[in-house]
């Protein structure tokens, strides 16, 4: 059995891919995955042993150079990605019989047409529910394309999403399609997300409410990192108590000294230490006092196990992780999913979700206070146990037994 798998994005969407990767390679698959070329994607996939065929362009420099929410160049970074997929990725799936793609919908939509015109089996599967289509939440906005402030009718506005959809990118998708001999499609979100989109997340920290869309929830795709935390970083959480994580992962910000401050400012004044993560961000110390220290990319499962609280971005991976790891939580949201995360982080009762994504010192102080609070590490400690471990096993198991099906002339 040969399976391509394809992602674009930042290590929030990296991550889970190879943690499915891993597991069909575990139960005899051939697995190669599509993935931007960033050096610490090739690094982390050469990691666990899996084949990596870059796709498209590094990431890390376009997250970090556009300014957030901006719509400026969306076309051109939307075509060349779709380009890749019928490009690069058609070429990686040559043979194969399974494709399953995640990331932005030019990705999505350009893969599963790959996957049409090569008859084999096709699975979008979304990391994060906020953009599936439910009654239950509004859509989240597209860039440039701002949903009716006021408009309360949820299923109408996910019908005006799928129409912004194909005015954004219809007509590239038809176009490359028409290239290769497939008859043009009329909306481009629901041919992308199919009938039976895969949803890879917790079931006890997401918990899908059933919609018109038949979603399978397999669990979120994670893998145990055997990986040792550096020396110099043990020698610091031994030589006190445990210490508070900051860190906003792939997000950049545009004032990342003043983040860095108020996050340092606030967790002293709960009398704690801190270490903190570089990140996308750029994060570092403050000053040279010895109650901080810096890491750039560790274990994080490791890691939280030894905090007091996790101060992050809200990424369905590193709350994941967090919850995983039994670490109270201070989510301070940027965009996209994460006020989601955020939200479920405080109904559970494992941490506390931050007003806003710029914290000052007292804001960030006093939402640590309740993750720091002995009912918080309580809860945080009961949930841990909840949370399942198999997801990926569960979704290699579903695809390879969907797989060894006959081909089948289109996707489905």
């Amino acid at each position: 059995m040969r399976v391509v798998l394809s992602t674009y994005g930042s290590r929030g969407s990296v991550e889970p891919i190879a943690g499915l990767a891993v597991r069909l390679q575990e139960l005899g698959a051939e697995v190669r995955v599509c993935a931007p070329p960033d050096e610490e994607f090739a690094k982390r996939l050469a990691q666990v042993g899996v084949e990596m065929v870059p796709t498209g362009q590094p990431v890390r420099p376009l997250v970090t150079t556009v300014t957030p929410g901006s719509a400026a160049g969306l076309a051109q970074r939307a075509a060349e990605l779709m380009a890749a997929q019928f490009d690069t990725v058609a070429a990686a799936a040559e043979g194969c019989d399974a494709l399953v793609a995640t990331g932005p919908l030019p990705a999505t939509a350009g893969a599963r047409s790959v996957a049409e015109r090569l008859g084999i089996r096709y699975v979008h599967v979304s990391h994060q529910p906020v953009s599936l289509p439910s009654p239950h939440r509004r859509p989240p906005a597209r860039r440039g394309q701002p949903l009716p402030p006021d408009a309360t009718d949820n299923r109408a506005l996910w019908d005006l999403d799928a129409q912004i959809a194909n005015t954004m990118f219809g007509e590239m998708l038809n176009t490359q399609r028409a290239s290769i001999g497939l008859p043009p499609v009329d909306n481009v979100r629901d041919y992308a997300f199919t009938a039976q989109p895969w949803l890879a997340t917790d079931p006890i920290l997401d918990p899908w409410q059933p919609t018109d869309l038949d979603v399978v929830q397999t669990g979120a795709w994670t893998l145990t990192d055997e990986r040792p935390l550096p020396a110099e970083l043990v020698a610091f959480l031994d030589a006190g108590t445990p210490p508070v994580y900051v860190g906003l992962g792939s997000t950049p910000m545009r004032a990342p000294k003043d983040v860095a401050r108020a996050a340092i400012e606030a967790i002293r004044a709960q009398s704690r230490r801190a270490v903190v993560s570089r990140g996308w961000a750029d994060l570092a110390l403050i000053d040279d006092q010895d109650d901080c220290f810096v890491v750039g990319e560790v274990n994080h499962q490791a890691l939280f196990r030894r905090a007091a609280a996790v101060v992050h971005h809200g990424g369905a991976g590193t709350t994941t992780t967090a919850t995983w790891a039994g670490a109270p939580q201070v989510v301070v949201p940027q965009g996209g999913d994460q006020p989601y995360w955020a939200g479920r982080v405080a109904e559970l009762g494992i941490g506390a979700a931050h007003d806003g994504p710029t914290p000052s010192a007292e804001s960030l102080s006093a939402a640590l206070k309740t993750a720091l609070s002995p009912e918080t590490r309580a809860r945080a400690t009961a949930v841990t146990g909840t949370i399942r471990t198999d997801g990926a096993t569960v979704a290699a198991k579903l695809l390879l037994d969907a797989a060894s099906q006959e081909r089948l002339p289109v996707s489905v």
